[in-house]
């Protein structure tokens, strides 16, 4: 058996300003600080073998207060861009509500929420998929199957290409899957990498 447990930032600078964020590095606030401290809290007691992250803060300073909570600081870390948030392309950095007005709230939405309609210049979720998922395959996959356990703090859209691709969803039923700041989920595999129990901390 091994665990993989997934988490998604920390409230970040852009998420309270009601942004676009996307690949840009935005910072965590004092509360998202606060919950990635809570999830780590949550988390004490569980062991990992390694840990997975993107290549943007928000993602990587949950991550390390999470260790550090957990007591977990010394285990290999790798990051990796494959894990970024969907990239919003000409979107980033807009505030949303003021992005509705210029073009309207069902355009928005279905940026938003569609699976495979991406922004100008940007990514859809099937795009983030097409990354996310091969790299998951390729480097993590094999170290589940080996019995390690992982985590991986990542962002809503990338991990909401993994969960779609561990739970067997399709795209109607992630499209509907919020995933909350620094909420933990750890899966429990058998051998053949069949979820054997889902915990939402």
């Amino acid at each position: 058996m091994a665990q993989l447990t997934i988490v998604r930032h920390g409230q970040s600078e852009w998420n309270l300003q009601n942004r676009f964020t996307g690949w840009e590095d935005v910072a965590l606030t004092e509360k998202g600080i606060e919950e990635a401290k809570g999830a780590g809290v949550q988390l004490k007691g569980m062991h990992f073998d390694e840990a997975y992250t993107s290549d943007l803060k928000r993602a990587q300073d949950t991550l390390q207060i999470i260790l550090k909570e957990c007591g977990m600081e010394g285990i290999p870390v790798t990051r990796n861009e494959a894990l970024n948030e969907r990239h919003y392309g000409d979107l980033q950095g807009l505030n949303k509500s003021e992005t509705a007005a210029q073009y309207g709230d069902e355009q928005v939405h279905i940026w938003r929420r569609s699976y495979d309609v991406a922004p100008p210049n940007g990514e859809s979720l099937k795009d983030t998929a097409a990354r996310v998922l091969p790299y998951y395959e390729k480097e993590i996959e094999p170290k589940l199957k080996a019995g390690e356990n992982i985590i991986i703090a990542a962002h809503g859209n990338s991990l909401r290409a993994l969960i779609m691709h561990i739970e067997k969803l399709s795209p109607e039923q992630i499209l509907k899957r919020e995933i909350g700041t620094a909420k933990p989920i750890t899966y429990t595999f058998d051998s053949e990498l069949n979820v054997l129990e889902t915990k939402e901390w």
